[in-house]
């Protein structure tokens, strides 16, 4: 599903571990398919601290969508069922999406790209998936870490 090599769990543990995630976000965002360069100037201007990849549970994930001018998603439109579709039919093939991107914010999880993965692996049958979480202070990101328990892992890869 990933033309890119950079638009993967790998590689966004690879970012992790070299401590870049910013780059790796800024990367993937500006990347073929997601094509999202004003939310990579969002997320990465001014500089936030981030934490994953992290195994969230889905549910505990506020999926909205859409930019901040514009109404969010309630609900997926035909389009949107078709690239769910597509994701699919690569999860069958053994695809591993990237990691959603999360934000942190008023102690709530917002998914701000990966809607569409998310959904696929709901889907699909999952209850969890893997995310970049991206914390406004350093205290917040660090309390986070601190608090994960048994509903969330933190990739140690």
């Amino acid at each position: 599903m990933d033309p890119t090599p950079h638009a993967s769990l790998d590689a966004a543990r690879h970012a992790a571990a070299r401590d870049d995630l910013p780059t790796w976000i800024a990367d993937f965002l500006r990347s073929p398919g997601s094509d999202n360069a004003a939310l990579a100037a969002t997320l990465c201007d001014p500089p936030r601290y981030w934490a994953g990849p992290v195994l969230l549970p889905i549910d505990r994930l506020h999926r909205l969508a859409g930019p901040p001018d514009q109404p969010t998603l309630d609900r997926f439109d035909e389009e949107d069922l078709d690239t769910v579709e597509e994701m699919n039919d690569s999860l069958d093939q053994g695809w591993e999406p990237p990691p959603a991107l999360v934000s942190y914010r008023d102690d709530q999880l917002v998914v701000e790209d990966g809607n569409h993965r998310l959904e696929s692996l709901r889907q699909a049958g999952h209850d969890q998936a893997w995310a970049v979480v991206g914390f406004e202070t350093a205290t917040d990101r660090d309390r986070f870490i601190a608090h994960l328990d048994e509903s969330a892992v933190l990739d140690s890869r």
